[in-house]
């Protein structure tokens, strides 16, 4: 911080800034999984298929939509997505098998000022408590920070919602507070937890996903010798949370 020339305290200066570069148009490659822009036509069938292996609708209780329960259905969801003009939705495919597992979104990308939400974070069963759900994390991170120059990374989720909010602050988000009656979702009410990872934050997160990712700590199947909070130094303040998992 400094003084203007009344003598009140304002925000650093910032003389090299530069908006940010928009997310969402290229693939972004892991050793498990790599992110594609959503291409319906490619991906319905394959997700449909991926999603209805969940016995009940459970996952999507606290998206702002139900599980659809058939193809034409599932169709019309992802077009709604893909012509949503506030995000740009990825779909996340297995390196190995070429098959689509999941979908994510780049969501409110303000590049002016170098903020973006990742968001609409919406596994299938061949993702979940695998490798490839944190690393599909860090690879949207990585292409925020690193390739576009964003200054702000923000994670939002229901209050209610123990297991996102366990993830983000695994991930290396900070919880900021929570909005009190933020929305109405599915005629309920809905208070809205946010987190968000700062650009001078990102080496030390990334240092610590780059060594859980590593050959040495995770096998080309997957299997993991020590879990990501293994080298992460920033979850003291929630180690009651992230035991849980």
């Amino acid at each position: 911080m400094g003084n203007n020339l009344f003598g009140q305290c304002v925000g650093d200066a910032l003389p090299a800034w530069q908006p940010a570069g928009e997310p969402g148009a290229q693939t972004l490659s892991g050793r498990f999984c790599r992110l594609e822009p959503l291409d319906i036509q490619r991906d319905a069938a394959a997700l449909f298929q991926a999603y209805q292996l969940a016995e009940d609708g459970r996952d999507w209780t606290y998206l702002p939509y139900e599980r659809p329960q058939t193809p034409d259905e599932f169709t019309r969801y992802l077009q709604s997505q893909a012509q949503a003009g506030d995000r740009k939705t990825m779909t996340v495919i297995d390196q190995r098998s070429g098959r689509a597992l999941g979908t994510c979104a780049f969501m409110r990308i303000d590049r002016a000022n170098g903020v973006v939400e990742l968001g609409m974070i919406n596994w299938s069963p061949r993702m979940q408590r695998q490798a490839s759900g944190s690393e599909a994390i860090f690879l949207m991170l990585r292409h925020v920070f690193d390739d576009l120059g964003y200054r702000r990374c923000e994670w939002k989720c229901d209050q209610l919602n123990a297991p996102s909010r366990a993830a983000a602050l695994r991930f290396g988000f900070s919880l900021e507070g929570t909005f009190r009656q933020a929305v109405v979702v599915k005629g309920r009410n809905r208070d809205t937890d946010w987190l968000s990872m700062l650009d001078h934050e990102w080496p030390q997160r990334r240092a610590a996903f780059n060594a859980w990712l590593s050959a040495g700590n995770i096998d080309d199947d997957g299997r993991q010798r020590q879990r990501l909070q293994a080298f992460a130094t920033w979850h003291a303040d929630h180690s009651a949370v992230v035991s849980s998992l």
